[in-house]
């Protein structure tokens, strides 16, 4: 988790057999209690466990299963079992041998559900006993926006909804100007993402994107919102990109909307992916939805972004495109 590392070390001190399940099943509970104290010392914002764990052994004994074996069980069992599961009834670990004789299909179905029951009922035993801990497991995380563009910020929540606790940095508290001096989508994705990270403790998300326009040798690219200064206006923008776009044929406006999206973790290294939705640039407006080049981008359809409505463009755009691979990794 970033600069830490939780090692559990189990002492198995009395015990008849299941040692190994039982210091998983164990370890699981302490892992929970350490991220708990983590929490509130402040050194952690939230929990990074997304399933809670158990284990527990089963075996056929003398012809019958059995769940659960002792020390005497164990050592004549003619087969011997090991389940590792989590919350969802999903497979971590199985490890099966026929160490007596070999065991039949039905055997190992009957295994099987023995198995899942026991760790069900682990579980169960295991939140009982972290109380208001078990809170901790399998929590919404929160997803702090890199970003201020209130167009932005609204497609990234619809993309995300009901996944996420998805706020904006400024409600996380996060205000300071970030320098986005890199040389390409990705670093500047990965440095405002890894700002905010630092600062607000949170998972976050930042999204750099721009339009490439092939005749322009990928311009105006990482330089898209100040292509005609530093004041951010769509229409300077726009009335910069026709008059360097002037006679050209349409055949040579070919062009990409490209997004990088940057996902900095308290909990591991930063990631990014890219995504690309090619068009035509236009010689003239068209729509009044959207923002930005969107009314001289042409999709393959012969509309322009923003001729398409919210959802439409939403199923296809450079941003969907990346955070398609972006939901991947989160």
């Amino acid at each position: 988790m970033g600069k830490r590392t939780i090692t559990i070390d189990c002492d198995v001190l009395e015990a008849d057999g299941g040692t190994r399940t039982a210091a998983i099943t164990g370890g699981f509970v302490a892992l929970t209690c350490a991220i708990d104290r983590l929490i509130r010392e402040g050194k952690l914002k939230e929990s990074p466990i997304i399933h809670q764990i158990a284990a527990i052994s089963a075996g056929v004994v003398e012809g019958t299963p059995c769940l659960d074996l002792c020390y005497v069980e164990d050592s004549s069992a003619d087969t011997d079992m090991n389940f590792v599961m989590n919350e969802c009834g999903e497979f971590i670990e199985l490890q099966g041998t026929g160490e007596g004789r070999a065991f039949s299909r039905q055997e190992l179905n009957t295994l099987l559900q023995l198995g899942e029951s026991g760790c069900q009922k682990l579980m169960e035993a295991q939140r009982n006993a972290l109380g208001d801990k078990a809170a901790l497991i399998a929590q919404k995380q929160t997803l702090v926006l890199a970003s201020n563009n209130a167009h932005k910020i609204d497609e990234l929540r619809a993309m995300l909804s009901g996944k996420y606790n998805v706020i904006s940095m400024r409600e996380a508290g996060f205000t300071d100007e970030i320098e986005e001096n890199g040389e390409t989508f990705e670093e500047n994705a990965a440095i405002k993402a890894e700002a905010v990270c630092r600062a607000t403790g949170y998972l976050a998300l930042a999204d750099d994107s721009g339009l490439a326009v092939d005749y322009l040798n990928g311009a105006p690219g990482v330089h898209s919102a100040r292509f005609a200064g530093d004041q951010h206006c769509d229409a300077d923008n726009n009335a910069l990109l026709m008059e360097k776009m002037k006679d050209v044929p349409r055949e040579k406006r070919t062009a990409q909307f490209v997004s990088c999206i940057a996902i900095a973790s308290p909990f591991k290294p930063t990631e990014v992916v890219r995504g690309e939705c090619p068009g035509i640039i236009t010689t003239e407006a068209h729509g009044d939805n959207g923002f930005g080049y969107d009314p001289y981008f042409e999709y393959e359809t012969g509309l322009t972004f923003a001729e398409m409505g919210s959802a439409a463009k939403n199923a296809i755009s450079h941003r969907a495109r990346a955070m398609e691979l972006a939901l991947k990794l989160l």
